[in-house]
Protein backbone atom coordinates (compact mmCIF):
# COMPACT_ATOMS: atom_id res chain seq x y z
CA UNK A 1 0.00 0.00 0.00
CA UNK A 2 1.29 3.80 -0.96
CA UNK A 3 1.93 6.04 1.61
CA UNK A 4 -0.91 8.41 1.21
CA UNK A 5 0.75 12.15 1.51
CA UNK A 6 -2.46 14.34 2.38
CA UNK A 7 -1.68 13.20 5.71
CA UNK A 8 1.09 15.36 5.95
CA UNK A 9 1.81 16.59 9.17
CA UNK A 10 2.41 20.24 10.66
CA UNK A 11 1.53 21.79 14.11
CA UNK A 12 -1.55 24.01 12.46
CA UNK A 13 -3.02 20.29 11.57
CA UNK A 14 -2.34 18.55 14.75
CA UNK A 15 -3.16 21.38 17.17
CA UNK A 16 -5.60 20.59 19.92
CA UNK A 17 -7.36 22.96 23.07
CA UNK A 18 -5.95 20.59 25.85
CA UNK A 19 -4.17 21.98 29.17
CA UNK A 20 -1.24 20.91 28.89
CA UNK A 21 -0.24 17.91 26.52
CA UNK A 22 0.02 19.57 22.83
CA UNK A 23 -0.02 23.25 24.33
CA UNK A 24 2.95 23.88 21.89
CA UNK A 25 4.03 21.55 18.85
CA UNK A 26 7.13 21.10 17.21
CA UNK A 27 7.05 19.18 13.95
CA UNK A 28 10.24 17.71 11.73
CA UNK A 29 10.56 16.55 8.42
CA UNK A 30 13.38 14.00 9.53
CA UNK A 31 15.59 13.83 12.52
CA UNK A 32 17.53 11.11 13.86
CA UNK A 33 15.51 10.83 17.11
CA UNK A 34 12.85 12.90 18.74
CA UNK A 35 13.97 11.77 22.24
CA UNK A 36 17.06 12.85 21.24
CA UNK A 37 16.10 16.42 20.14
CA UNK A 38 13.15 16.50 22.94
CA UNK A 39 16.20 16.07 25.44
CA UNK A 40 17.56 19.36 24.92
CA UNK A 41 14.05 21.43 25.65
CA UNK A 42 13.87 19.41 29.03
CA UNK A 43 16.93 22.00 30.01
CA UNK A 44 13.71 24.57 30.31
CA UNK A 45 11.09 23.97 32.69
CA UNK A 46 8.62 25.72 30.60
CA UNK A 47 8.42 23.45 27.86
CA UNK A 48 6.28 20.91 29.99
CA UNK A 49 3.94 19.52 27.81
CA UNK A 50 5.79 20.22 24.31
CA UNK A 51 5.37 17.57 22.17
CA UNK A 52 7.96 16.65 19.17
CA UNK A 53 6.85 15.14 15.93
CA UNK A 54 8.55 14.04 12.88
CA UNK A 55 7.95 12.22 9.25
CA UNK A 56 11.10 10.16 9.33
CA UNK A 57 13.33 8.95 12.11
CA UNK A 58 16.85 7.73 10.94
CA UNK A 59 17.79 6.36 14.26
CA UNK A 60 14.58 5.36 16.08
CA UNK A 61 14.97 3.41 19.34
CA UNK A 62 13.01 1.03 21.46
CA UNK A 63 13.54 -0.17 25.08
CA UNK A 64 17.01 -2.12 25.75
CA UNK A 65 18.51 -0.49 22.73
CA UNK A 66 16.20 -2.12 20.07
CA UNK A 67 15.72 -0.34 16.89
CA UNK A 68 12.32 1.48 15.43
CA UNK A 69 11.76 0.54 12.41
CA UNK A 70 9.80 3.37 10.20
CA UNK A 71 9.31 5.09 6.74
CA UNK A 72 8.94 8.29 5.61
CA UNK A 73 5.61 9.60 7.10
CA UNK A 74 3.94 6.04 7.63
CA UNK A 75 3.95 6.52 11.53
CA UNK A 76 3.39 8.26 14.27
CA UNK A 77 6.48 9.16 15.94
CA UNK A 78 6.42 11.81 18.78
CA UNK A 79 7.92 12.68 21.89
CA UNK A 80 6.44 14.18 24.39
CA UNK A 81 8.29 16.23 27.25
CA UNK A 82 6.95 16.20 31.14
CA UNK A 83 8.98 19.02 33.62
CA UNK A 84 6.57 19.17 36.19
CA UNK A 85 5.65 15.56 36.46
CA UNK A 86 3.88 14.66 39.82
CA UNK A 87 3.85 10.51 39.05
CA UNK A 88 6.53 8.05 39.34
CA UNK A 89 7.94 6.21 36.48
CA UNK A 90 6.06 3.29 36.73
CA UNK A 91 2.40 5.06 37.16
CA UNK A 92 3.72 7.29 34.09
CA UNK A 93 4.43 4.20 32.54
CA UNK A 94 0.99 2.41 32.72
CA UNK A 95 -0.89 5.74 32.30
CA UNK A 96 1.10 6.40 28.63
CA UNK A 97 0.01 2.54 28.04
CA UNK A 98 -3.41 3.39 28.95
CA UNK A 99 -3.65 6.88 26.83
CA UNK A 100 -1.67 5.49 23.65
CA UNK A 101 -4.00 1.98 23.55
CA UNK A 102 -7.39 4.61 23.59
CA UNK A 103 -5.99 6.72 21.16
CA UNK A 104 -5.39 4.18 18.61
CA UNK A 105 -8.91 2.30 19.41
CA UNK A 106 -9.84 -0.40 17.54
CA UNK A 107 -9.70 -2.93 20.05
CA UNK A 108 -5.77 -2.08 20.85
CA UNK A 109 -4.20 -3.88 23.89
CA UNK A 110 -1.67 -3.68 26.36
CA UNK A 111 1.49 -6.02 26.59
CA UNK A 112 2.92 -4.32 29.49
CA UNK A 113 5.37 -2.48 30.02
CA UNK A 114 5.55 -0.62 26.73
CA UNK A 115 3.58 -2.62 23.59
CA UNK A 116 0.21 -2.02 22.01
CA UNK A 117 -1.10 -5.02 20.51
CA UNK A 118 -3.65 -5.06 17.56
CA UNK A 119 -4.83 -8.74 16.75
CA UNK A 120 -2.16 -10.08 18.66
CA UNK A 121 0.64 -8.16 16.80
CA UNK A 122 2.69 -5.24 17.99
CA UNK A 123 1.26 -1.71 16.42
CA UNK A 124 2.71 1.16 19.03
CA UNK A 125 5.51 1.13 21.58
CA UNK A 126 6.25 3.92 24.30
CA UNK A 127 9.92 4.58 25.37
CA UNK A 128 10.42 6.31 28.60
CA UNK A 129 13.46 8.27 29.74
CA UNK A 130 14.32 10.23 32.39
CA UNK A 131 16.62 13.70 32.76
CA UNK A 132 17.76 15.83 35.46
CA UNK A 133 18.80 19.31 35.14
CA UNK A 134 19.73 21.33 37.96
CA UNK A 135 18.33 18.24 40.22
CA UNK A 136 15.20 19.02 38.20
CA UNK A 137 13.53 15.55 37.23
CA UNK A 138 12.19 15.61 33.78
CA UNK A 139 10.47 12.74 31.36
CA UNK A 140 10.45 11.94 27.62
CA UNK A 141 7.45 9.95 26.24
CA UNK A 142 8.56 8.44 23.06
CA UNK A 143 5.51 7.21 21.16
CA UNK A 144 5.98 4.89 17.61
CA UNK A 145 2.63 3.97 16.30
CA UNK A 146 2.54 1.93 12.62
CA UNK A 147 0.12 3.36 10.68
CA UNK A 148 0.15 3.22 6.36
CA UNK A 149 3.18 -0.03 6.64
CA UNK A 150 2.38 -2.99 4.43
CA UNK A 151 3.55 -6.52 6.03
CA UNK A 152 6.75 -6.60 3.48
CA UNK A 153 7.65 -2.39 4.93
CA UNK A 154 8.62 -4.56 8.56
CA UNK A 155 11.97 -6.14 8.50
CA UNK A 156 11.61 -9.69 7.88
CA UNK A 157 12.32 -10.71 11.57
CA UNK A 158 9.46 -8.74 12.29
CA UNK A 159 7.17 -9.73 9.67
CA UNK A 160 5.48 -12.03 11.94
CA UNK A 161 5.14 -9.94 15.37
CA UNK A 162 4.34 -6.19 13.51
CA UNK A 163 1.51 -4.90 12.11
CA UNK A 164 -0.12 -1.68 11.78
CA UNK A 165 -3.52 0.09 11.80
CA UNK A 166 -4.05 0.00 7.61
CA UNK A 167 -3.10 -4.10 7.85
CA UNK A 168 -5.75 -4.18 10.55
CA UNK A 169 -8.42 -2.31 9.84
CA UNK A 170 -8.21 -2.67 5.81
CA UNK A 171 -8.09 1.15 5.53
CA UNK A 172 -5.87 4.28 5.53
CA UNK A 173 -5.51 5.31 8.76
CA UNK A 174 -5.53 9.37 9.09
CA UNK A 175 -2.33 10.05 11.44
CA UNK A 176 -3.58 13.35 11.48
CA UNK A 177 -6.72 12.74 14.05
CA UNK A 178 -4.44 9.82 15.49
CA UNK A 179 -2.52 12.50 16.05
CA UNK A 180 -4.89 15.07 17.61
CA UNK A 181 -6.27 12.26 19.61
CA UNK A 182 -2.90 10.80 21.23
CA UNK A 183 -2.14 14.26 22.89
CA UNK A 184 -5.69 14.71 23.78
CA UNK A 185 -5.75 11.43 25.80
CA UNK A 186 -2.35 11.76 27.30
CA UNK A 187 -3.44 15.36 28.80
CA UNK A 188 -6.43 13.24 30.04
CA UNK A 189 -4.67 10.41 31.43
CA UNK A 190 -2.34 12.96 33.14
CA UNK A 191 -4.79 14.46 34.79
CA UNK A 192 -6.52 11.37 36.28
CA UNK A 193 -3.83 9.55 37.35
CA UNK A 194 -2.56 12.62 39.34
CA UNK A 195 -6.11 12.34 40.90
CA UNK A 196 -6.52 8.72 41.24
CA UNK A 197 -4.04 6.09 39.85
CA UNK A 198 -6.77 3.55 41.02
CA UNK A 199 -8.37 4.30 38.01
CA UNK A 200 -5.43 4.39 35.64
CA UNK A 201 -5.09 0.69 37.12
CA UNK A 202 -8.53 -0.06 36.62
CA UNK A 203 -8.59 0.30 32.77
CA UNK A 204 -5.09 -0.61 32.35
CA UNK A 205 -6.81 -4.40 33.75
CA UNK A 206 -9.41 -4.20 31.42
CA UNK A 207 -6.84 -3.91 28.16
CA UNK A 208 -3.98 -5.57 29.20
CA UNK A 209 -3.51 -9.09 27.42
CA UNK A 210 -1.36 -10.15 30.37
CA UNK A 211 -3.99 -10.35 33.17
CA UNK A 212 -4.64 -13.89 34.35
CA UNK A 213 -2.47 -15.66 32.01
CA UNK A 214 0.87 -17.47 32.75
CA UNK A 215 3.46 -15.63 32.38
CA UNK A 216 7.18 -15.81 31.58
CA UNK A 217 9.81 -12.71 32.46
CA UNK A 218 13.23 -11.90 32.45
CA UNK A 219 13.94 -9.71 35.28
CA UNK A 220 17.81 -8.66 35.62
CA UNK A 221 18.44 -11.83 33.71
CA UNK A 222 16.95 -14.12 35.82
CA UNK A 223 13.54 -15.86 34.50
CA UNK A 224 10.93 -15.62 36.71
CA UNK A 225 7.40 -17.78 35.55
CA UNK A 226 3.83 -17.50 37.21
CA UNK A 227 0.69 -16.26 36.80
CA UNK A 228 0.24 -12.43 36.09
CA UNK A 229 -2.82 -10.99 38.92
CA UNK A 230 -2.36 -7.23 38.65
CA UNK A 231 0.00 -4.11 38.72
CA UNK A 232 1.03 -2.43 41.52
CA UNK A 233 1.40 1.67 40.27
CA UNK A 234 4.20 2.21 42.34
CA UNK A 235 6.44 -1.34 42.08
CA UNK A 236 4.95 -2.63 38.98
CA UNK A 237 4.28 -6.31 37.78
CA UNK A 238 2.28 -8.53 39.99
CA UNK A 239 2.96 -12.13 39.47
CA UNK A 240 1.91 -15.03 41.69
CA UNK A 241 5.05 -17.74 40.82
CA UNK A 242 5.25 -21.31 40.26
CA UNK A 243 7.89 -21.61 43.17
CA UNK A 244 5.80 -20.11 45.43
CA UNK A 245 4.97 -16.83 46.66
CA UNK A 246 4.18 -13.03 44.91
CA UNK A 247 6.44 -10.72 43.44
CA UNK A 248 6.40 -7.35 41.45
CA UNK A 249 8.68 -6.65 38.97
CA UNK A 250 9.30 -2.52 38.12
CA UNK A 251 9.08 -2.03 34.14
CA UNK A 252 12.58 -0.48 33.81
CA UNK A 253 14.55 -3.65 34.59
CA UNK A 254 12.14 -6.38 33.37
CA UNK A 255 11.22 -7.98 29.70
CA UNK A 256 8.40 -10.64 29.09
CA UNK A 257 9.64 -13.34 27.31
CA UNK A 258 6.28 -14.82 26.79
Amino acid sequence: MACPKTDSLDSDKIKVDTKRIGTKILVYNSTSSTNDIAAEYTKSKDNDGLAIFAEEQTAGRGRAGTNWHSGQADSILCSIILTNCKLNAELLSLTCAVAVAEAIGNHAKIKWPNDIILSGKKVAGILLESKADNDRPAYIIGIGINCHQSKDDFPPELQTTATSIDIETNSTADRISLAKRLLTSIDHWLEVAEQSSKRVIDKWCKLSILLNQRTTLIFNGSEFIGNCTGIDPEKGLILQLDTGGVRMFDAAHTTIAK
